[in-house]
């Protein structure tokens, strides 16, 4: 288990790609799917200084906050609210410029400027999403979602 990450300096896709045998090392042999959540985020959060990297998990038809980095967050959110509930009922990756221009976005940092929340598909079916806000403005674009 690597136990300290190497910070990345360069374009987003350089970042990515250091980033990648660095989390993968990480979470090898480790079962614990909370565990490593919790470690993924980290490293995500330490390598590009987001202002929240988390996890929503689906329990009893809602998301539930699951492992995060950040300041504290809203604890449940509703199937089709907000940018991360709309990821969710979608099971699409979704990327927002500018949290302000998202109908029903869920304000839990007025800091937050700009989104991106990726599905966590198991089996076919969404049983979570990946959540990342940022202080700027159309922070977020192709090479994060498909990295």
């Amino acid at each position: 288990m690597a136990e300290d990450l190497s910070i990345i300096q360069g374009t987003k896709e350089k970042q990515y790609q250091a980033l990648l045998p660095q989390v993968k090392a990480l979470i090898k042999g480790e079962p614990d799917f909370i565990a490593n959540l919790a470690n993924i985020g980290a490293a995500l959060k330490e390598q590009f200084g987001w202002l929240w990297v988390g996890f929503y998990l689906v329990k009893n038809e809602e998301l539930v906050l699951g492992p995060f980095q950040g300041p504290v967050a809203c604890t449940r959110i509703k199937r089709g609210r907000g940018v991360c509930g709309t990821a969710w009922a979608k099971g699409v990756t979704l990327i927002v410029p500018d949290v302000e221009q998202f109908p029903g976005h869920i304000a839990c940092s007025s800091l937050s400027k700009s989104e991106i929340v990726v599905p966590l598909i198991n089996k076919g079916a969404v049983v979570g999403v990946f959540d990342i806000d940022s202080v700027l403005l159309n922070d977020f674009d192709e090479t994060d979602k498909n990295s």
